[in-house]
């Protein structure tokens, strides 16, 4: 097997695998890169023709894993995209939404050169590029072993991170001895809302390894729980709103169910929340249609929203409905992407709200080096939002427990299940991350490691 990283190697962005195996070529991941300089990755040549490839896997439908679909089938791939049923649903409206904001800001883009006397800018893709990837997805169920072909067979097991996200195993026979590598895609921690606790393999030659947290624990979800709860109440009595950016996968969806905990516990009063995301919306929509997916207790999750002892929630459809937003000035919650302020309806709350000390933004989620997010999160004292500069003088909170990764200690017991000693490929993950985690791993288990680089290539 010849294995080329060609994107998320040693960033937490872009994930993108090229396999060679016997007769086959596919990928694992085709993601979309985000951050600094992240239009031009995203715009440069594949390092390989998409109308060669077989197949491509995705683990789940985050867009760093999967936004590069439609530029793939615009390039010309023709294969069957594999993943399970929830990825495929959840990956319909996400995609369309990822080309939405692909055309607008073209549109923007080439207002701005056309005035310089530059050639206009064309989309990276296209909602019409979307329409031709939906029909090339094969659904697989979790835990059951399909093959390929000739030397190839591949399973999916719960990953545990968002709505039908999984880790890929492969097993191919390219030499007489079978051998088996396992994509871990993105691991969620135990006990995350909605889910099932993520699955391991237990036996592997190789594995390649997420390391995005590495090198830092999450605090305990009760703690965070108590910590945004506390947020809010403050919040409030200083007379302002809270601002949560959020991704419109997974997390708005656990936030959902824990705000909705904290009003039927009486925690906090009944409470108007405003999810300011139509893609957050279609997506909720997603997760009512797999329950199949839940654990025991997240059944219940969507029947009790509208009851009298749970949160007054408000779907926001429209731009002109969320500029009103902007006219409440205490008491409320507004939920809206994107989750590392790169895009979205957060941006213009941002710029509305994030001079007012009256307001709280609370920050959930991951925030990738060079994203808005990032950058209030590592206090700075002013940022631009859509060309403006505006101070930073709301409270800013990081509650790093509601991420749907695991953490240090849940990677490494995610790993403590091999019973072997694979050779581990450390990737998605920035640098000092992947670095501390591949000595955790030598040092706790004495599996050999290695951090490739994207553009490397490994026979194995």
């Amino acid at each position: 097997m010849k294995l080329t990283f060609v994107g998320g190697a040693s960033t937490v962005t872009g994930s993108c695998y090229h396999i060679e195996v016997g007769k086959f070529k596919f990928l694992v991941e085709c993601g979309l890169h985000q951050g600094i300089g992240s239009d031009e990755l995203n715009r440069n040549p594949f390092p390989f023709d998409p109308a060669s490839l077989d197949f491509i896997f995705v683990t789940h439908a985050h867009i760093d894993h999967s936004g590069m679909l439609p530029r793939a089938v615009r390039d010309g791939f023709k294969g069957k995209i594999i993943s399970t049923s929830a990825t495929r649903d959840l990956l319909e409206p996400m995609l369309y939404d990822a080309a939405s904001i692909q055309e607008s800001d073209s549109e923007w883009a080439t207002r701005k050169a056309l005035r310089s006397g530059r050639p206009p800018q064309e989309p990276l893709y296209t909602g019409e590029d979307v329409e031709k990837v939906l029909p090339l997805f094969e659904v697989k169920e979790y835990d059951k072993v399909y093959h390929l072909g000739p030397g190839v067979k591949y399973r999916f097991l719960d990953a545990g991170h968002i709505l039908g996200s999984a880790s890929l195993e492969i097993w191919y026979q390219d030499s007489p001895e079978e051998k088996k590598i396992v994509f871990s895609g993105d691991i969620g921690k135990k006990g995350n809302p909605i889910i099932k606790d993520p699955s391991a393999p237990g036996l592997a030659n190789y594995v390649v390894m997420e390391s995005t947290y590495g090198n830092r624990s999450h605090k305990p979800l009760n703690e965070s729980i108590n910590e945004l709860a506390g947020a809010i109440k403050t919040t409030f009595r200083k007379g302002g709103n809270v601002y949560i950016p959020s991704f419109a996968v997974g997390r708005t969806q656990d936030l959902l169910y824990i705000l909705n905990n904290l009003v039927r516990e009486g925690r906090l009063y009944r409470i108007d929340v405003y999810l300011d995301s139509p893609l957050a919306e279609a997506v909720t929509k997603v997760y009512v249609a797999h329950p199949e997916c839940f654990d025991d207790e997240a059944r219940r999750l969507f029947t009790t929203l509208q009851s009298d002892s749970s949160i007054r929630l408000h779907f926001v459809r429209t731009a002109e409905e969320s500029m009103k937003l902007n006219r409440l000035r205490s008491g409320n919650i507004i939920i809206a992407g994107s989750g590392m302020c790169e895009g979205g309806r957060i941006k213009h709350h941002l710029k509305h709200n994030l001079w007012r000390a009256e307001c709280s933004v609370i920050f959930v989620g991951y925030q990738a080096r060079g994203t808005l997010g990032r950058k209030i999160v590592d206090g700075a004292k002013s940022v631009t939002v859509l060309g403006e500069e505006v101070l930073v003088r709301a409270s800013v909170h990081t509650i790093n427990g509601f991420s749907a990764h695991a953490g240090r200690e849940g990677l490494l017991e995610w790993l403590s299940d091999f019973d072997d000693s694979p050779e581990i490929f450390i990737v998605h993950g920035e640098d000092e991350a992947g670095e501390s985690f591949a000595t955790l791993i030598k040092e706790k288990y004495g599996f050999a490691t290695k951090r490739p680089r994207n553009g490397e290539t490994v026979e194995i």
